[in-house]
């Protein structure tokens, strides 16, 4: 009895952060679905994680099925700060590890303002669509000694990550965290194009993002930054924007799928 007690934290760790990355996965599903409808002419528009977070609200049950996504968020911030501070992929303390770990705790705090989002629009306030919480913190670190330099850096910090969403597709590196022995091996060509595309268009929208902080800072302007969202409508502006928006969004669906994928087949190390 009590060997199967010390068991019993690491397996919730485990179901928090397989339904942490399903939530991500639904979110940035509805990311992509809403952008391809209006890439094509069939309604959507583009947004943003929050902006998905609202769409969903005005489904039927939609509070019922926000509160799930929310919980799923809640358990996903969790284990990026498991693997942050526990470490239990022992990535060590070196530099490499460091930067990791410190990526995760990153990840947790932008995903714990997404899932406070969620929560206020349960409860009826903020979750405003017109804020640009992007502008909101470039302005912030603008106005910090060295400011342009800090935007700057997190600019380029964003297009690193972008490269490193192309890498992950190319070298298809992402398979080794992922128990797929139970698949056939076309389910598995499968899975692994979904997941390469996936990161790929994730891959575009880092680098757009990372651009506009550059600019943001180059011109000492807030109002030049913009994430998810703008990135999107950004494509739309482009000559063959319809495709081009249209191919990213597919992506980004692709994404999310790609998520679901880690949340049944991740190899997740606990502790």
């Amino acid at each position: 009895m009590t060997k199967q007690l010390t068991h019993y934290p690491s397996i919730w760790v485990e179901r928090l952060a397989r339904l942490g990355y399903a939530s991500k996965g639904v979110v940035y599903g509805i990311v992509g679905l809403l952008a391809a409808q209006a890439a094509f002419g069939t309604g959507g528009r583009t947004t943003d994680t929050r902006g998905a977070l609202q769409t969903l609200l005005t489904q039927p049950f939609g509070k019922l099925l926000l509160a799930l996504i929310a919980i799923g968020l809640i358990g996903y911030v969790l284990w990026r700060f498991v693997q942050a501070i526990k470490d239990p992929e022992n990535k060590g303390t070196d530099a490499k590890g460091l930067a990791q770990r410190i990526g995760y705790a990153i990840n947790g705090l932008i995903y714990a303002g997404l899932a406070f989002s969620a929560v206020q629009l349960i409860q009826g306030s903020g979750g405003n669509s017109n804020s640009n919480s992007t502008d909101d913190w470039t302005a912030r670190l603008l106005s910090q000694p060295f400011g342009q330099w800090l935007v700057g850096t997190v600019g380029a910090f964003i297009i690193g990550m972008g490269f490193y969403q192309f890498y992950k597709a190319f070298t298809a590196k992402f398979r080794r965290e992922l128990n797929l022995t139970e698949l056939s091996e076309t389910e598995r060509k499968w899975v692994t194009g979904i997941c390469r595309f996936g990161l790929l268009a994730r891959g575009v929208v880092f680098c757009i993002i990372g651009w506009f902080l550059i600019q943001a800072a180059r011109q000492f302007d807030a109002s030049a930054a913009g994430g998810l969202a703008e990135a999107l409508q950004t494509l739309a502006q482009q000559p063959y924007g319809s495709w081009l928006l249209g191919i990213v969004a597919f992506g980004l669906v692709a994404y999310g799928i790609y998520l679901l994928i880690q949340a049944r087949y991740s190899q997740l190390v606990t502790g």
